[in-house]
């Protein structure tokens, strides 16, 4: 795929809306922008938000603003959708992981077919790619229902899967893992949200993955 000129909506949390850059032209979709020539790298982040829906309000709403409710008010013309997000669900999320039966937002295996479906529906004919949460400090630890970080990505990749949606792995490859002194203090400082240099190897990664297609 040449995506050059390609309108691309990017639908994700705090790493999507920046933290952890120095401004908003270092945030991964603005370096692809400016780098491959975007026609439009739109930015749909919203620091703390999930992709299943909570069962207990948070102190600050936005953050219940899941990735299911959003996903309808993105741009209608998109040539690409990306959706990069998991690791609050992981993180702080209330929402139980769920089973493969689910479908509705309330749990996040639920969230996520509920999700790809809505994105195909909305975007029938476009491409759509999710990637997977990057690692972080903690991922090993389980959360309230027994999961780990690491489930939450097999999970991403198994239910895109079935719906035939490319998965971008970058728990796998992307190079960036705060649990290693060298790489943390290189790619992600406070050990969750990628740096400068974090976002520019994302971008790095996301563009030689779309232009395999």
């Amino acid at each position: 795929m040449i995506i050059e000129g390609k309108k691309i909506n990017f639908l994700g949390d705090s790493i999507t809306e920046g933290a952890g850059t120095s401004s908003p032209d270092h945030i991964y979709f603005n370096v692809m922008k400016n780098i491959y020539h975007l026609a439009e790298a739109r930015g749909y982040g919203i620091g703390g938000t999930r992709l299943a829906r909570q069962k207990k309000p948070s102190e600050n709403e936005r953050y219940d603003l899941d990735f299911c409710q959003r996903a309808p008010q993105m741009d209608d013309d998109a040539d690409i959708i990306v959706v990069f997000g998991g690791t609050n669900d992981y993180g702080h999320g209330d929402a139980p992981f769920g089973t493969p039966e689910d479908r509705t937002p309330e749990t996040f295996i639920g969230a996520c077919h509920f999700l790809m479906r809505e994105l195909i529906e909305k975007y029938c004919g476009k491409q759509i790619v999710f990637m997977t949460p990057l690692h972080r400090t903690d991922d090993t630890q389980p959360r309230f229902d027994g999961h780990v970080l690491s489930d939450f990505v097999d999970a991403i990749k198994e239910i895109a899967r079935q719906y035939s949606i490319p998965v971008l792995d970058l728990f796998a490859i992307s190079g960036i893992q705060p649990n290693i002194e060298v790489l943390r203090e290189k790619y992600a400082p406070d050990g969750l949200h990628p740096n400068d240099a974090g976002n520019a190897l994302i971008a790095q990664r996301l563009a030689h993955f779309l232009m395999t297609f």
